[in-house]
């Protein structure tokens, strides 16, 4: 895993409706403030800031890949989009059409072209159902007749590299976890969606079977012309897999551009900070010194203005003042498409680093 997939042109797909240059996804001011109840009456005394005011899109035929701290609400912003739980507020915009709207694209067949792997490989598997039964589930749910959707889950079984008469018929106990989550990544591709949200998707897997089913993921994007967000707590796979990446802290985005230029010049001190905690096997590119200190704020009471000021070294009176938003690259950026929410000049940010 040393270099970005290389994409092949890809067909346009029958589906499409604004053309290429029309994003897949579109997400508005999207918003989840979770109630924290108690007291004798169980009423509700604060609010958890879990998602707060994000807005970003993903390309036909891109990979999106979001990172950041546990708790910064990568998992909340997936399940947001999957409608596994209502939004306080926002919009989502799916191909040029409005989710939820009466005039747009409705919930359930928005789920028809978006699917998502989670990280649980085995709780995501009903214990009851044999893998044929549970890829096959959706497509009958939908309408396909019996043989047709048993046929496109040997189809799909194949497809992910598990032989339909050894794994067919057997339960999810009886498999091992990359096995399992080869047949969730099946059982997502069983409704034919363009869009796949990939939540943690190989977390649990040891690295010789983290390899195999991120290569698997790759060959399927190419094939099946797919689009991913792929959420992950591992830099260097997101380097891997992704196009363009988007950093989250505490609920808001501070930072997104091409995978390119994030990783090679991050802008945000945030961004910096997690980077240079990656692990490294070069003793030239060691550290003694702690690239950050101290936990994340608490959501239910975060810091004013910018979140990252109270574990930033640069932090400046205004950061306490003022909520950076995501503008435009600082001056002498080759990259336009490199936005960063940070009140600090890129010189004097470099400077300290």
């Amino acid at each position: 895993m040393s270099a970005t997939p290389t994409h092949r042109p890809r067909a346009q797909d029958s589906r499409d409706r604004g053309g290429p240059a029309q994003p897949l996804l579109m997400v508005e001011n999207l918003t989840k403030h979770f109630p924290v109840r108690g007291g004798l009456l169980n009423r509700q005394v604060a609010t958890v800031q879990a998602v707060d005011d994000i807005s970003f899109s993903v390309q036909k035929g891109e990979t999106l890949g979001i990172v950041g701290e546990s708790g910064c609400g990568k998992s909340t912003t997936a399940r947001l989009l999957m409608r596994l739980m209502e939004p306080d507020s926002g919009s989502i915009v799916f191909d040029g059409d409005q989710v939820g709207d009466r005039h747009g694209i409705s919930v359930s067949e928005m789920r028809r072209q978006m699917q998502m792997v989670f990280q649980d490989s085995y709780t995501s598997l009903n214990p009851r159902m044999t893998m044929a039964e549970s890829i096959a589930y959706a497509p009958r749910m939908h309408g396909l007749g019996r043989k047709d959707a048993y046929d496109r889950a040997e189809s799909l079984l194949s497809r992910v590299g598990l032989t339909p008469h050894q794994y067919s018929r057997r339960y999810p106990h009886e498999l091992s976890g990359g096995q399992r989550q080869r047949v969730n990544i099946a059982r997502a591709l069983a409704l034919e969606p363009r869009l796949v949200i990939l939540d943690e998707a190989v977390a649990a897997l040891d690295k010789s079977v983290e390899a195999q089913v991120l290569n698997l993921l790759s060959d399927l994007k190419e094939s099946l012309n797919l689009t991913y967000l792929f959420i992950s707590h591992d830099l260097n796979v997101v380097e891997y897999m992704s196009d363009r990446v988007m950093v989250m802290y505490l609920g808001r985005v501070v930072e997104a551009g091409p995978v390119e230029s994030i990783y090679r010049h991050p802008r945000h001190p945030y961004t910096r900070a997690l980077f240079a905690s990656k692990p490294t096997l070069d003793p030239d590119r060691r550290t003694t010194e702690m690239p950050l200190t101290g936990d994340p704020p608490n959501p239910i009471n975060p810091p004013s203005g910018c979140r990252f000021r109270t574990r930033c070294a640069f932090a400046q009176p205004r950061c306490a003042e003022t909520v950076p938003i995501l503008t435009a690259p600082f001056e002498g950026d080759s990259d336009p498409a490199h936005v960063v929410a940070c009140h600090i000049p890129a010189a004097q940010a470099v400077q300290h680093v």
